[in-house]
């Protein structure tokens, strides 16, 4: 009688360290399909999580070269609803002298501008990008 006691005990420990294991992996895939597959960013504000995004996406920060070519050159490349074209210095001095300057200019190419939307197609470029795109398309520094 003693016997089947101890095989008994010894199947019902089994049995409760396979449910504490099971259970603890449970909790895992119960956490890993929770967490969060995004994060909201406010306008004007950094995101922290954007970095890791890009850099996880092939690469770090883009050249103004590439932002223009593939974001600004649609518009800006022929003038598109008043936009100033690429290169037309004269113009992009008028605009900067109206928004106050390059930081002017920034703030508009990140909240978007008449036809313009914000970041300019863009969402994935950072402030730096934006600025250097302007930079480069404007020929102000």
């Amino acid at each position: 009688m003693n016997l089947i006691k101890k095989i008994l005990a010894a199947q019902a420990a089994v049995l409760a360290l396979w449910a504490v294991s099971a259970q603890a992996a449970n909790n895992d895939a119960i956490a890993e399909r929770l967490k969060p597959v995004g994060e909201v960013c406010i306008s004007g504000q950094e995101c922290a999580g954007v970095g890791a995004v890009a850099s996880a996406a092939g690469g770090g920060a883009m050249s103004a070269d590439d932002v223009i070519a593939k974001h600004c050159n649609a518009c800006h490349g022929s003038g598109v609803l008043g936009a100033p074209k690429i290169g037309d210095s004269a113009a992009w001095q008028a605009h900067a002298d109206a928004a106050g300057g390059l930081d002017g200019l920034l703030k508009h190419a990140i909240s978007g501008i008449n036809a313009m939307p914000p970041k300019g197609t863009c969402a994935e470029c950072g402030d730096e990008e934006l600025l250097a795109a302007i930079k480069k398309m404007s020929g102000l520094e």
